[in-house]
């Protein structure tokens, strides 16, 4: 071969070469920083240095056991130090592969579901790009408990504070970024993430639970105390935090409910308490409020860092009891699976023409249980979005009757939205709640979240929330009232007449 067909030769590799890596760059779809500018600093590197600064500030003693983080997610200006604690400690575990960042959607609603990136292949801050890891993603998207919602990307800071520091923090190393947003989750929910999570234990994956803790002041609706608030605010968080590292996911729930504690990331913690497995430790990092650090405590935000460890095989500790409650299950999990499936074929009907039938026309064959006299509801949702809800509470006849005939009546007659349409009916995912028989009790302190549906009564007017109402949209007892007041077309303080009376009642709740 002689100069001029060499050169030819280098011509056309380096023009496949550009090409390939053109097509590569092309294939490559990233989730942008949807807060750069805004929430942090878009040049970088004034935000290489802002972060560098916090992660080489904090105190942190190595341990290579350390296995998960708690960290806040406020501005850096504020939690920034606090984080860096956290993460900063993450990165002693040497041989991390992966990163799972566990937030919460703040301002979407998703109720019930958790959301992950389906189309992205990686993440991209003013820093660079960090690559995800796609294929676990495909692996817990085959859950139902996994969808994808755009929307919980855009603006979300509970997921993306976090990312910018573990960029810094991992300089240099090859990693991947798992980040999930929780939705709105009852104690079914927690469960089910925490149970497709706690595979991940592997000893090459690092988790980042996101909260801040304490919400403070006028701002926030919350004022338990008017005096020595750095102090109080320290002991009310204490409290929390005296749960959490003990692994008391039962505990920890009850506290913030008795409390009042406005800790953000209740649900991220709750998935984390509910996977640790039964050889960790855990150990306070940092402590911080943004109080301290403006000297202004007439609004202030706490915030932790908070450390898990653990070495060897990761075995998985007790799932946390359940209260005991009066909706023991009657149903199967067959029996479930048919009303599931009797409930879409009821829907099916309309869209094929047929006109409505009961359960018998059906032609499914009905267990005992299933005959049984319930109450019940059917809720449809679309990506995690209320799209109808329609049942009865009392118990009048058989569950299968209520579950075909309300399937139908929340597809085309929930008097809130337009009927269900074919193209939408493929989206749908269908819940059923059956009901415990209702029963009066003395006062709404007598409510229970997240174990009580409720019916309010009132001059006349009346309303009814589901017992996962109030757990799926992250309300306190009181917040949940002022609700079902609006509910029942009555002024929000309605539910403290002393002549408002309520009924309670338990579900037994499944879905598809």
């Amino acid at each position: 071969m002689n100069k001029r067909e060499w050169l030819l030769l280098l011509v056309l590799l380096a023009t496949s070469a550009c090409a390939r890596e053109g097509e590569l760059e092309m294939s490559k779809t990233c989730m942008g920083s949807s807060l750069a500018g805004a929430w942090y600093e878009a040049n970088p590197e004034r935000l290489r240095a802002e972060l560098q600064g916090y992660v080489d500030a904090a105190e942190v003693t190595p341990d290579p056991t350390i296995f998960a983080v708690i960290a806040p997610h406020a501005g850096y200006a504020y939690s920034g130090p606090c984080a860096a604690v956290a993460i900063k400690a993450l990165a002693a575990r040497t041989n991390l592969s992966r990163v799972v960042v566990v937030g919460f959607a703040h301002r979407v609603r998703l109720a019930g579901r958790a959301s992950l990136p389906s189309q992205e292949t990686c993440y991209r801050s003013p820093l660079g790009d960090t690559p995800l890891d796609t294929a676990t993603i495909a692996g817990l998207l085959k859950k139902t408990v996994f969808v994808d919602k755009a929307a919980t990307r855009e603006g979300e800071n509970s997921v993306e504070m976090m990312l910018p520091l573990l960029q810094v923090a991992l300089t240099g190393r090859e990693w991947q970024l798992l980040p999930i947003t929780l939705g709105q989750l009852d104690e079914r929910g927690l469960a089910e993430v925490a149970d497709a999570l706690a595979p991940l234990l592997d000893g090459q994956t690092g988790f980042v639970f996101s909260s801040d803790f304490t919400h403070y002041g006028p701002n926030y609706g919350y004022v338990p105390f008017r005096t020595n608030i750095a102090g109080n605010l320290r002991k009310l968080d204490s409290g929390a935090v005296e749960k959490i590292m003990a692994g008391d996911a039962a505990g920890f729930a009850a506290y913030c409910q008795e409390t009042g504690a406005t800790i953000c990331g209740q649900d991220s913690i709750g998935v984390l308490l509910r996977m640790l497995p039964d050889n960790f430790t855990a150990r306070e990092l940092f402590y911080d409020t943004s109080g301290r650090r403006t000297g202004d405590f007439m609004n202030s935000v706490s915030y932790e860092a908070i450390g898990f460890y653990g070495e060897g095989p990761a075995t998985r500790r007790p799932a946390p009891a359940v209260a005991e409650s009066a909706a023991a299950d009657p149903l199967s999990a067959a029996d479930k699976q048919a009303l599931l499936a009797m409930a879409r074929q009821a829907i099916a009907r309309t869209f094929d023409g047929q006109p409505p039938a009961d359960a018998k026309a059906l032609g499914a064959e009905l267990s005992p249980a299933m005959k049984k006299k319930m109450g019940g509801f059917v809720t449809l949702t679309i990506g995690g979005e209320l799209r109808g809800c329609i049942g009865e509470i009392f118990p009048r006849r058989a569950l299968a009757d209520v579950v075909v005939d309300h399937a139908q009546d929340a597809a085309f007659h929930d008097p809130r939205f337009p009927p269900l349409t074919k193209k939408e009916f493929a989206q749908v995912k269908i819940e059923i709640s059956a009901l415990t028989p209702p029963e009066p009790v003395a006062s709404y302190r007598d409510i229970v979240i997240g174990r009580h549906g409720m019916v309010l009564e009132l001059r006349g007017r009346s309303a009814v929330f589901l017992p996962q109402v109030a757990p799926e949209q992250g309300w306190d007892l009181a917040t949940t009232l002022t609700h079902l007041a609006y509910k029942a077309g009555l002024p929000g303080n309605a539910w403290q007449d002393p002549k408002a009376t309520f009924t309670v009642f338990e579900a037994v709740v499944f879905h598809e």
